[in-house]
């Protein structure tokens, strides 16, 4: 942490909460890769891991927001410690969802199964998928290291993952006009793009949070390193 505390017990608390987001965002971040792998390779067993990872992760999210509110009531914070304990209750609950979304590209795996797909539907998954895991990581990152420089290119990059998933939406609705027959598994792969933009949504949060745990205000289009038009709260 940034400061260290009269009390060590105070201090120790704060590092706990900031390990228990770190190891919660690791989880995540081999739940999206692991979504992602049953989905391109239609194996059930790495499918059925992820959905039942997912309950970990929502334990994990419930101890955070336990550990958080004890902290505000038993030591009355102020200042940076106040942001930092709020601001891991709001990345807890970003990283909870991003889980929901990867047990979501892992249940649509399942309702593939059986079903002959050409490599070329996959491919704008995979590169979308390799992005959004870019921006967790990165936003992770600059929240650990209380990087607003960082915070900010991670918002910046998130038109790089929207301008992907409508270019992946026009690519699969193509292969749907060219031949019926791929419409149920192109509509299945066009929920999980959504899913993956989502994942690109809530890791733009996140690194909003770290922008505010370092600098005390809220990121905003008006900031000049900006470059993006809005921001998605």
């Amino acid at each position: 942490m940034a400061t260290e505390h009269i009390v060590s017990s105070y201090n120790d608390e704060l590092v706990a909460l900031a390990q228990a987001i770190a190891e919660m965002g690791g989880q995540v971040e081999v739940a999206i890769e692991n979504g992602t792998k049953s989905l391109l390779k239609l194996d059930r067993e790495l499918a059925d891991v992820t959905i039942i990872a997912d309950q970990r992760i929502d334990d994990m999210q419930r101890r955070i927001d336990d550990m958080a509110v004890s902290m505000i009531a038993r030591r009355q914070p102020m200042a940076s410690d106040l942001r930092a304990i709020v601001t891991a209750i709001h990345v807890a609950s970003d990283l909870e969802r991003v889980g929901d979304m990867a047990k979501q590209l892992a249940r649509r795996s399942l309702k593939l199964e059986g079903m002959t797909l050409q490599p070329t539907f996959y491919n704008g998954v995979k590169n979308m998928t390799a992005l959004v895991l870019r921006q967790i990581k990165d936003a992770l990152d600059a929240y650990s290291n209380r990087d607003a420089a960082a915070a900010i290119e991670v918002c910046n990059r998130d038109d790089e993952v929207d301008a992907m998933h409508t270019s992946l939406f026009r690519e699969l609705l193509t292969y749907m006009m060219e031949d019926p027959r791929n419409i149920t598994a192109c509509t299945h792969l066009l929920f999980c793009a959504k899913s993956l933009e989502r994942i690109g949504d809530h890791a733009t949060n996140i690194a909003e949070r770290a922008y505010y745990l370092q600098t005390g205000k809220q990121l905003t289009s008006d900031d000049q390193d900006l470059l993006r038009t809005q921001i998605k709260i």
